[in-house]
């Protein structure tokens, strides 16, 4: 039940992403001052920790996804859900561990 609103939240917030991205982008056509003045905004900290979000809802969205396939797919993988629940939290973790510290020294260390 709790991959199930994990799976739910991430497809949400990945989804508003979307929307928001298309909608700033679009503003290059409308007005390129308010495009770049929108950009720049993106450059702060706040946008970089929001970038991180992001990229941990694409991460354990895409692998959980990779789990509900498998759950629907194969009777084996029905049997051993827990398991793979605690996988996908395994990979989520290895891969967060691995970006996070990059990407934090780019927002905030300027590398």
């Amino acid at each position: 039940m709790w991959m199930w609103l994990v799976h739910r939240t991430t497809g949400v917030a990945i989804f508003f992403f979307l929307l928001i991205h298309v909608l700033d982008t679009s503003l290059v056509r409308v007005s390129p001052e308010a495009y770049n003045e929108v950009i720049g905004a993106y450059k702060t900290p706040i946008y970089g920790l929001i970038e991180a979000g992001l990229v941990a809802a694409i991460v354990l969205h895409a692998f959980n996804g990779l789990r509900i396939i498998a759950v629907d797919r194969w009777t084996w993988a029905l049997r051993h859900q827990r398991m793979l629940v605690w996988v996908v939290w395994g990979i989520f973790v290895v891969m967060m561990a691995a970006f996070l510290p990059r990407h934090l020294g780019h927002v905030f260390g300027g590398a």
